[in-house]
């Protein structure tokens, strides 16, 4: 695994791990999981990017607070790191295609972009984004979503990320087998930042864009007959994403709108956006639904 792919996962905001693994932080701190704790005595320190225990002196960053939590070893924690936090490894620690021993991998189009011309959707596929999710078809056929089985016949979901000039930059293969691990694959070099690019060019001035948290919300909003686009995940708000969105912004007046997720790095989320889009409007979710894929589906199933 090469240094630079470790360093993405130990820049993982170190609040945001401890969340994804279940750790309730307040004020930044939470209760200690390593001894019997009764008051919070696990400080994170967010400039440093570290977790320490005043009482039991645990300590360390983000790949260690998941080795010592879930007790795994230094390879099995950066692969659930990995997969948790949608980080796009070159090399096959996260389960993406192997490029070990070399830097940065090109992403090569030509090599993926016939598996889009004609998409086609394995009966796992089609259970998944009809019968679970309740995607409209014809958002389907607009992002071009497909899927292929490995040899061992798992069936995977691939979805394609593109540019705004319709370029394939990149592409996410989702495991549909539930519980199974990996949960994502990327081929090398795949730039799976901003989600579903090309509805920017349908855009008109002052008109409405939300913006989901992963595919299936963004997806769902779709279905919903709304414009949106996708950050792929709470931990991932890039400089090249912001930049898109505030010059969007200013050239269009666009109005921007949001459901986040009813957890921690949803809300985390929502303010470092808050931060680029100071008009961007907030929608709660009902208490009983996670995301807005959960929103959309009790609408769906009401009477």
């Amino acid at each position: 695994m090469e240094k630079y792919e470790l360093q993405k996962l130990r820049e993982l905001p170190i609040e945001g791990v401890a969340e994804r693994l279940g750790l309730t932080v307040k004020t930044h701190r939470c209760l200690c999981p390593f001894h019997n704790d009764h008051e919070p005595s696990l400080s994170f320190k967010v400039s440093k990017n570290t977790y320490r225990c005043y009482v039991c002196g645990a300590s360390g960053g983000p790949i260690d607070l998941v080795m010592r939590y879930l007790n795994k070893d230094f390879i099995d924690a950066c692969r659930w790191l990995a997969d948790e936090h949608n980080v796009i490894l070159a090399s096959g620690v996260g389960g993406q295609e192997s490029g070990a021993g070399k830097r940065e991998v090109a992403f090569a189009p030509q090599r993926y972009g016939r598996f889009f011309e004609r998409p086609w959707l394995s009966a796992e596929a089609r259970r998944f984004l009809y019968d679970e999710r309740r995607i409209d078809p014809r958002v389907v056929r607009w992002c071009r979503l497909t899927s292929w089985k490995d040899k061992q016949g798992v069936s995977w979901l691939q979805t394609p990320y593109y540019d705004r000039e319709g370029n394939l930059i990149g592409i996410q293969n989702r495991n549909l087998i539930k519980g199974a691990k990996p949960r994502f694959r990327f081929p090398s070099g795949s730039q799976c930042n901003l989600y579903n690019q090309p509805v920017l060019n349908r855009l008109r001035p002052g008109e409405t864009l939300f913006i989901a948290e992963g595919c299936s919300d963004c997806w769902s909003l779709l279905s919903a007959g709304c414009k949106a686009i996708a950050i792929p995940s709470a931990t991932l708000l890039g400089k090249k994403d912001v930049e898109i969105l505030t010059t969007l912004n200013s050239q269009l007046s666009i109005r921007f709108e949001m459901w986040p997720d009813n957890d921690a790095p949803g809300e985390r989320l929502f303010l470092q956006l808050k931060k680029v889009l100071p008009d961007l409007v907030r929608h709660q979710l009902p208490p009983d639904c996670k995301d807005f894929s959960d929103y959309y589906l009790s609408a769906r199933t009401q009477p």
